[in-house]
């Protein structure tokens, strides 16, 4: 049996044009209150500096690995002293609205113990959705 962990995968379709989920993944004010609940400060160009608040969890950093206008963002985020993890956020058209897929991956790369990693990528597949969901109740109630 291996130790090695996948990225956590997500897919949702938000009922809203592409612009409009662009603005809410890589727009500071959006980000701030759907992803973090204290704000949020985004540089959003390849290098620029991530910085997510929260009021329970205090503040996370990073910076941005990749940004496609309209189809791709990705950061990479601080995990806690261990290494960062990798962010992809991929948007598609669809008769629906937008499709969203996210993906977390660099786990095994962390400079911690297995259990610890694995306790790590839990919490944050449980994560992802519980967001998920508050990206699409943002987009529905912040037109």
């Amino acid at each position: 049996m291996s130790d090695t962990l996948s990225s956590i995968e997500r897919d949702i379709t938000i009922a809203a044009p592409l612009e409009r989920v662009w603005e809410l993944i890589t727009r500071p004010e959006h980000v701030g209150r759907w992803f973090g609940d204290a704000g949020a400060e985004i540089d959003l160009r390849p290098g620029g500096e991530l910085t997510l608040h929260w009021e329970d969890y205090g503040t996370v950093h990073g910076h941005v690995e990749r940004v496609d206008p309209m189809t791709h963002f990705s950061w990479r985020w601080q995990q806690r002293d261990a290494g960062t993890t990798l962010v992809e956020f991929t948007l598609a058209a669809t008769d629906e609205g937008t499709r969203v897929h996210v993906s977390e991956s660099g786990w095994d790369a962390l400079d911690t113990t297995a259990e610890t990693r694995k306790a790590w990528h839990a919490d944050h597949e449980k994560g992802w959705g519980i967001e998920l969901g508050h990206l699409d109740e943002h987009s529905r109630v912040n037109v």
